[in-house]
């Protein structure tokens, strides 16, 4: 669907490969009364300070009672000075410390990557353009091209990496670092999506990798090497990482209505990708390295700051009518709407983990910076919140002499559609979704979701473009100098209660039917429409509780000699073939199926997958289980013998198990609450997981 596909557009997140909705199921919504205000840090300029408070009541009251979020902080810098800093917490989290202001940043964290980066430029250990693997020689990848990846590419999107090797990243309560470990090791196998430098798309693994060189060249940690070398120098001393002591108390909770009470640190271990916890004062400390004045040079010299500032996604090939993002080095962008209208230069980041989320937006030319961070809800809602704080900032101050009415909309009027548009009609496909669609004379275009069933209607109204119903956004096709043929959008989203933000981009690119032989169709067929089952993740996983590890794959009519979105290339491989530039070709994957003994395995990235071929029903009779020598969990499926029948589950150590009804909805995790007895669904899964050997024991309970 085109507009659900525009609301994921233009929320940056990250995407676990194959486990394609991140399930947190919101607390019980709670309206904007129902908030507590943490008092004024700091108030200068009154005037100023009171448009700010203002703006971000509002704001914060939008996200705590609109948006899904659990507590909202905020700090506002100007000219070096901290002119507010708030945090709003939901009433019915009681427990919640006033003072707990530290947050993960999730992708934000990619500034301090980007930073370190230059640090080591300014100090001629690195060169922007150089190969990667100058600098780290065990850097391999199954494709050639590898070798042409400089660090520029790793910092500005365009490496050509498929995306996010994210296996065992995010860990509850868990320092195991064997995602950072084991990274290199994965890179091995993988391919490139495309050519280095073709063309900028999100890549969580460009940063994992200049995490990495900033190890290899300074022989530090990474997470040493952000406290010495930025947060230190910068009395940032609300800056770490999962490596550091860090206790549960001066984190923000995060909360989910499957559970009583405030969840388990989350630590993610791709540390340079998105990992960093920070609070929103920090932030905008930090924020001053690229102010035009008061910075601290000794940290970050002016030309380093200001080649972050630079268009970097116009190297390559981007559509031609623009996007919501324009990369440049860690940045998501360097010229930012609404700013741009008003002729103020303004550099943007967010950042999301499944739990927290946070925005920092940066005036340069203004000495101005705001940071949100939040526990729940969306940075994308985060940065509205941001952008409307800094504009009453703006106005207070005389900068401004107006903030500009929200964009109103008129229906379309349908007009008939010219013969060659109907060369656009066909599938088209994006990370998370394949459409198709179709057009009728008289001016309906329909874009209807293989994935999910639904269909959308646009208008014809000349032009190339099919407006919307409402008229908020239009789409378009467009055609690069190789053929290739993209869905484009662009238009206004209305967020009730926040405002209005602009959205643009790609959507999905045209797929053309690969030709199979009957045979290897035939194998392919046995395959589709069937759950796969995540075996690779680690007991302290966040996937077990808020994204469902398992889903269904398949084949569609529609889109002939494809697995999902990957062309079948032969018996037991199927390759991406998407080229989207901006975000909605990120975190691509081939899909490999290999065998072992009698079970056919599924690898996708550093995941492996089985399907429920070779998932046996849970045994009606008490048992011991116990995990095989490869570690992988052990997945039961709920049937008419033991559905709705009580069970204990005895966890060994180093181990948990979950249960999920058929539709993912997580019913009980055990790593987070032990429950001594559960209740089976009348449909679902039971996974067990643990170390080679663990040994569970199931009894059921009258």
């Amino acid at each position: 669907m085109v507009k659900k596909l525009i609301q994921k557009y233009f929320s940056i997140t990250l995407i676990l490969t194959l486990t394609f909705t991140a399930f947190l199921p919101p607390s019980q919504r709670v309206y904007a009364s129902d908030t507590t205000s943490v008092a004024t840090i700091a108030v200068n300029a009154e005037s100023s300070a009171g448009a700010v408070k203002l703006a971000a009541d509002k704001g914060a009251k939008a996200l705590t009672g609109l948006y899904g979020a659990d507590s909202v902080s905020y700090a506002l810098i100007d000219n070096g000075n901290i002119i507010q800093s708030d945090k709003f917490i939901k009433s019915n989290h009681t427990a919640e410390s006033t003072s707990a202001d530290i947050y993960g940043i999730g992708s934000i964290s990619k500034l301090f990557t980007t930073t370190a980066v230059m640090q080591l430029v300014d100090q001629g250990k690195i060169n922007l353009d150089t190969p990667v693997v100058t600098y780290i020689p065990e850097f391999t990848m199954a494709d050639e091209r590898y070798k042409d990846i400089t660090v520029r590419m790793l910092l500005n999107h365009s490496s050509g990496l498929m995306g996010s090797t994210l296996a065992n990243v995010l860990l509850l309560q868990d320092t195991d670092n064997r995602a950072h470990d084991n990274f290199l090791t994965n890179l091995k196998t993988q391919r490139l999506k495309a050519a280095p430098g073709a063309y900028s798309v999100y890549c969580n693994d460009g940063f994992t990798l200049a995490e990495i060189l900033v190890e290899k060249v300074t022989g530090m940690t990474f997470s040493q090497y952000i406290e010495s070398k930025i947060a230190a120098p910068l009395n940032l001393n609300k800056t770490t990482t999962p490596e550091d002591d860090l206790s549960k108390e001066a984190l923000a909770g995060t909360y989910s209505s499957v559970y009583p009470s405030a969840l388990p640190i989350e630590n993610f271990h791709a540390i340079g990708a998105g990992g960093i916890y920070s609070s929103a004062v920090d932030l905008c400390n930090f924020a001053k390295l690229f102010m035009s004045s008061g910075n601290d040079q000794t940290v970050l010299s002016l030309t380093a700051a200001g080649a972050t500032k630079y268009p970097e996604y116009s190297r390559g090939f981007w559509p031609s009518e623009g996007s919501t993002l324009s990369y440049g080095l860690g940045w998501d962008t360097v010229n930012t709407s609404p700013f741009d209208s008003y002729g103020i230069k303004a550099l943007t980041k967010g950042g999301d983990t499944l739990l927290y989320h946070g925005s920092l937006i940066v005036l340069p030319d203004e000495n101005m910076a705001v940071a949100v961070l939040s526990s729940g809800g969306a940075s994308t809602y985060d940065q509205i919140m941001g952008q409307n704080i800094l504009l009453a900032a703006l106005k207070a101050k005389g900068r401004i002499s107006e903030i500009k009415p929200s964009v109103t909309f008129i229906p379309p009027k349908k007009t008939t559609i010219t013969e060659d548009l109907k060369q656009y009609e066909g599938v088209y496909s994006n990370v998370s979704d394949i459409e198709k669609i179709t057009m009728k004379d008289d001016g309906v275009l329909s874009v209807s979701s293989l994935v999910t069933s639904s269909t959308q209607i646009y208008y014809y109204t000349g032009n190339g473009r099919f407006y919307y119903t409402d008229g908020s956004y239009y789409v378009t096709f467009e055609k690069n100098a190789n053929g290739n043929v993209y869905l484009y959008h662009s238009g206004y989203v209305n967020m009730p209660g926040l405002g209005q933000t602009t959205t643009a981009g790609y959507l999905g690119e045209k797929l053309s039917d690969n030709q199979l032989t009957s045979k290897l169709n035939k194998i392919w067929e046995k395959r589709s429409d069937k759950n796969y089952f995540l075996l690779t993740e680690k007991y302290s996983s966040e996937t077990y509780a808020f994204s469902a590890p398992f889903t269904k794959l398949q084949m569609f009519d529609e889109l002939k000699g494809y697995w999902m979105n990957a062309a079948i290339v032969d018996e037991n491989t199927a390759k991406s073939t998407l080229t989207i530039p901006d975000s909605s070709g990120r975190d691509l994957a081939d899909y490999t199926f290999f065998q072992d003994g009698s079970t056919e395995y599924m690898k996708v990235n550093a995941f492996v997958y089985v399907s429920s071929d070779y998932i046996k029903a849970l045994p009606a009779v008490n048992q011991k289980y116990r995990i095989d020598t490869k570690g992988y969990a052990s997945w039961y499926s709920i049937d008419s013998k033991t559905a709705s029948r009580k069970v204990s589950i005895t966890v060994p150590k180093d181990a948990a198990y979950a249960l999920y009804k058929e539709d993912g909805t997580c019913l009980a995790y055990s790593y987070i609450k032990k429950d001594k007895i559960v209740t089976l669904p009348k449909k679902g899964y039971l996974v067990l997981i643990g170390n080679a050997g663990s040994t569970f024991q199931v009894k059921f309970v009258k």
